[in-house]
């Protein structure tokens, strides 16, 4: 399956170390080379980069390990295809806009006989089940709110009804944010990480680096990361529960 990658931050902050370690399990590390994509929020913006491209053959994926884009979300994905075919418009994440701001979402799963139907104010471009399910999501949370966003408690509400009538239908490992806050749901395996100070150095488990956070830091910092599977070797990651859906605003969980 695929993998997903997620930060949410207090302040803004580049995702170079953590991306270097996941891209190279798209094809070197692991067998995810179906594509890749990250997207990144700036103020009212976001930036979209995808690939269809493994992402260690990517230039796009060299381009951003070497560009540190700072954020307060990110999510990124590398994909092992199960559903629709290698091609850029089935590379997550996706991308729709809702109550005027971006939504941007990304899934590791599979999901059986899903084939919701979709009113036309969200619609698939590419053939994925991924897809389908941001679509009728987001459909979902516009039938139930109207034309304004609702307060958080409500939107948290809303999705612990949503996201387990979608998960009943298979995996459904998935990130979605709209750049205020970072929704993270777990069926089969996801692990999280707070770092706030005093930062200590971590060292990748997928190549021979490592970072002092204390030098690019400020002690007021906070920085969540939550992954597929972790990144560091000696950093205490935190295993989601199965069917566990997690909020995590200003780099923590709440």
């Amino acid at each position: 399956m695929c993998q997903l990658l997620g930060m949410n931050c207090n302040v803004p902050t580049d995702i170079v170390f953590s991306f270097t370690g996941f891209a190279l399990r798209g094809g070197r590390t692991d067998t995810h080379h179906d594509g890749w994509g990250i997207a990144f929020f700036e103020g009212a913006g976001v930036r979209l980069f995808v690939d269809h491209l493994p992402a260690i053959e990517s230039p796009v994926a060299e381009l951003i390990k070497r560009y540190p884009i700072k954020s307060k979300n990110v999510i990124a994905h590398i994909r092992k295809a199960t559903q629709g075919h290698v091609a850029l418009e089935n590379c997550h994440p996706f991308v729709r806009e809702l109550w005027g701001r971006y939504w941007v979402f990304a899934h590791n799963g599979d999901l059986k006989d899903f084939h919701p139907v979709l009113d036309g104010a969200f619609r698939p471009v590419g053939t994925t089940d991924s897809e389908r399910a941001f679509c009728h999501l987001l459909q979902e949370l516009r039938r139930r709110f109207g034309d304004a966003r609702p307060e958080l408690p409500d939107l948290r509400a809303a999705m612990d009804e949503l996201v387990p009538a979608i998960a009943a239908h298979g995996t459904f490992n998935m990130m979605l944010s709209d750049g205020s806050c970072l929704f993270a749901h777990c069926s089969t395996k996801l692990h999280y990480i707070v770092r706030q100070y005093p930062f200590p150095s971590a060292k990748l488990c997928d190549e021979d680096v490592t970072v002092d956070f204390s030098q690019v830091t400020t002690p007021n910092d906070r920085v969540a990361v939550i992954v597929t599977e972790p990144l560091t070797t000696n950093e205490v990651w935190h295993s989601f529960a199965p069917g566990e859906l997690k909020l995590f605003v200003d780099g923590a969980p709440v």
